[in-house]
């Protein structure tokens, strides 16, 4: 399933879901201006493993302890893996943040990405393969969704045999199957973990943080006293 957009209007501009794409799209961009030299930019602002599970610095020299955790979630590999994200980003951020609020918005989605990121580096704590890609905190997203509008409906391309028919599916069913196909591509890749590839626990992981989160970042229920517009 292929979803295209749901059904839930947002009540004002989602700012933050907004300048998150133009951010990814940008770094993107540069990435393509480097050529083949964009390998070196991964392999430095990506997440390795093994340098946070066993203290060492592979070449080439990482920024100060910690960076490539955050820097990791604007790099992407590939067209695909832009789009993709940014697709699911688009569909399900706006409702996301018109319910936390803008800075709890850009709280919780970078929260997200951190849990995912850890989780993916402690299932696979010897890997040597870069981690890029937004799909950890956008993950994180789809579980708040989960929790906030779980009957929404999302137009999808749905696969009928050898056609694909637009049909509105619920929130619930598209965002669990596509966690249950997570969780059993994930299982399915553990003895290919070092050949790199998807980081599906990622996945996992930001969709299981965002659903605990979601509680916590909800701007109906933690309101106390006057919000700050910052937050509002």
């Amino acid at each position: 399933m292929l979803p295209l957009y749901d059904t839930i209007p947002s009540t004002r501009t989602p700012v933050v879901r907004n300048v998150l794409i133009l951010l990814n799209v940008l770094v993107f961009f540069y990435e393509l201006s480097l050529g083949p030299h964009v390998q070196v930019l991964i392999r430095t602002l990506g997440v390795i493993p093994l340098e946070y599970t066993h203290g060492v610095d592979l070449p080439p020299p990482s920024p100060p302890y910690g960076t490539t955790l955050f820097t990791s979630m604007f790099l992407h590999g590939g067209w695909g893996h832009l789009l993709g994200n940014m697709l699911y980003l688009w569909i399900f951020g706006d409702n996301v943040e018109d319910r936390m609020g803008h800075g709890r918005f850009l709280l919780f989605y970078l929260l997200s990405g951190l849990v995912a990121t850890w989780v993916q580096i402690l299932v696979h704590p010897a890997s040597t393969v870069p981690m890029i890609g937004a799909s950890g905190a956008i993950s994180g997203v789809l579980g708040a969704y989960f929790v906030y509008f779980p009957t929404a409906g999302v137009v999808s391309l749905v696969p009928l045999f050898y056609f694909y028919r637009l049909m509105v599916v619920p929130a619930f069913v598209l965002l669990g199957f596509w966690f249950v196909l997570q969780f059993f591509q994930g299982v399915l890749s553990l003895p290919f973990a070092a050949g790199g590839g998807v980081a599906f626990f990622a996945h996992i992981g930001g969709f299981v943080a965002g659903m605990v989160l979601a509680r916590w970042f909800d701007r109906w229920r933690v309101r106390r006293g006057v919000d700050l517009d910052l937050w509002a």
